[in-house]
């Protein structure tokens, strides 16, 4: 479990489109100062993920349905075990860095659960999400994981 550092919410409603809301959550991963913001511009939703100051990957994932006829059949269907699972409909694209295969596999993993997160609190979300990435090393544990997508959810 993640140690949570700080936290910090700003900026109104989403009903105006500058200032942007914005929030920042910080905790402690595998004894790296993990931070995470998530920025929601008028068009899209940007989330950074740092430790140690760095940004080395950027993805994005679009949660509009690319064939809106078929959009209720990727609705949550409620179940808690299923919720865990990323939204089989979305799909990460790297847009820079995942300089490996390895890396590029585990950035696409963490954009695809991120955006479903955000997909599950608010379905009618229609914005494309990007992320940028800057983790220390490449560590696969699923302990690492679920700590990083614990923090990311309390930054949405």
């Amino acid at each position: 479990m993640p140690t949570q550092v700080s936290s910090q919410d700003a900026g109104p409603s989403l009903l105006t489109a500058y200032p942007v809301t914005s929030k920042q959550v910080a905790g402690l991963v595998d004894g790296h100062v993990t931070d995470v913001t998530t920025i929601y511009f008028i068009d899209k939703i940007m989330i950074t993920i740092t430790q140690s100051g760095r940004l080395a990957q950027w993805l994005q994932v679009p949660l509009a349905s690319s064939n809106p006829g078929r959009a209720d059949h990727f609705l949550p269907s409620g179940s808690a075990d299923e919720s865990l699972l990323p939204m089989p409909h979305l799909t990460a694209s790297t847009l820079l860095g995942g300089s490996t295969p390895d890396r590029e596999t585990i950035g696409q993993l963490y954009a695809v659960q991120i955006a479903s997160a955000i997909a599950l609190k608010n379905p009618d979300e229609q914005r494309p999400v990007v992320i940028g990435l800057g983790l220390a090393g490449l560590d696969t544990s699923r302990e690492r994981y679920f700590d990083i997508i614990d923090i990311v959810t309390q930054c949405l």
